[in-house]
């Protein structure tokens, strides 16, 4: 009986051991996965960010990325990258493989016509024409799968995709850049430049993420900005500029309509000159007339809109008038807030939210989540609002 209960012991120990390693494995290759994905960043809105790799003995023999829009997916490119036979070898995917035809045949099909023994992911795809029927396929056809490796990782890495695909809405995130005293320009409204040359180039590595970056019409008026994409050494993405401009005041020779008009959509109301509308749209611009509220662009039916034009994701890098106005409407997720080591003071000098602000402290917008992190001589504040 003694030999019985430390032989049962001992096989308990061993199969915990081989379970802990197991574990370890998976998540060393979904962290693999995620690595691969980013690769994709900007590519392949409003799709998911999704990699994959093939393990046989313990080794990558294949590996993969959702490259571009329309493209192969990771598991197939992963596949066509293998060295060697896939049949029973252990395929790792941060997203659950599609289960449906769209631009490409589903995965699911073609991991199961190559013998694929098992399949590990990192997040199920929340898309509703997927949303595990992909790992029903799979585990109907025999094939060992687990889901949720690591998945909190993936599901941020992806969150704009989870907030488009089950809202129709663009996952919207408000970046502001102000003094340690609260303050985004000077009392003369100089603002070059408040935050360190490696929070600039942070700015960049977003932009290159969403697909649209948004600013009022006085943003414009003050800097003339670019709003491209500028990152060293690396291929970029432009995104699409819009412009809240409720009268239509936006001159016609401004930088983002000489660098490339059609990535412009000037959202305006029934306020706009026709002529002017004319104007733009002659140029390139699309123009978008949307209802007012509080005299000014609905922005709840700007974002509604945009959603239907399949952009899934805006950045919000405006001034504090249209900060305020995106906060009261609620269509902001995640605010981005970099704090320069810095003091200019000043009783006119704008903050980074303006507006008529909220009263009671008990009413003041929550931040949630949120956490920080140092950037060169800044220090960035992320967080949520929902």
């Amino acid at each position: 009986m003694f030999s019985f209960k430390i032989t049962f012991a001992l096989r308990n120990i061993s199969s915990g051991l081989f379970i802990m390693l197991s574990l370890e494995e998976d998540q060393k290759f979904i962290k693999r996965t995620i690595l691969l994905a980013k690769r994709g960043m900007g590519w392949v809105n409003p799709n998911p960010l999704v990699g994959s790799v093939i393990v046989k003995n313990g080794q990558i023999i294949g590996e993969g990325f959702h490259a571009y829009f329309g493209g192969p997916h990771a598991e197939i490119n992963a596949i066509d990258n293998a060295t060697e036979s896939v049949k029973d070898t252990t395929l790792y995917v941060s997203v659950e493989p599609c289960s449906h035809q769209g631009k490409t045949p589903p995965c699911s099909a073609t991991i199961i016509t190559k013998g694929i023994r098992k399949v590990v992911v990192g997040m199920k795809d929340p898309n509703p024409l997927v949303n595990g029927r992909g790992l029903e396929l799979l585990t109907n056809a025999g094939i060992e799968v687990i889901s949720g490796i690591e998945e909190e990782a993936v599901v941020k890495m992806n969150e704009q995709f989870i907030k488009y695909i089950t809202t129709g809405m663009p996952f919207c995130i408000l970046k502001a850049a102000m003094t340690i005293d609260g303050k985004i320009a000077t009392v003369d409204n100089a603002s070059k430049w408040i935050s360190g040359e490696n929070s600039r180039k942070y700015v960049h590595e977003l932009r290159q993420k969403y697909s649209a970056v948004m600013i009022g019409i006085n943003t414009v008026l003050c800097d003339n900005p670019m709003l491209n994409t500028r990152r060293a050494n690396k291929k970029c993405k432009d995104p699409l500029k819009i412009i809240i401009d409720t009268t239509g005041k936006i001159p016609l020779d401004v930088n983002v309509l000489k660098m490339n008009p059609q990535l412009v959509i000037i959202a305006t109301t029934d306020k706009i000159d026709l002529q002017k509308k004319r104007d733009l749209e002659r140029l390139g611009a699309q123009v978008l007339v949307c209802p007012m509220k509080d005299e000014k662009v609905d922005l709840s039916y700007l974002m509604f809109s945009l959603g239907k034009m399949g952009i899934d994701s805006v950045m919000i890098e405006g001034g504090s008038a249209i900060a305020y106005s995106a906060l009261m409407n609620g269509i902001i997720d995640k605010v981005v807030f970099f704090i320069a080591p810095k003091i200019i003071g000043g009783r006119g000098a704008p903050s980074p939210v303006g507006g008529k602000g909220i009263p009671s402290m008990e009413d003041a917008i929550k931040v949630k989540n949120w956490k920080y992190q140092k950037i060169g001589s800044d220090l960035m504040i992320e967080g949520y609002i929902r």
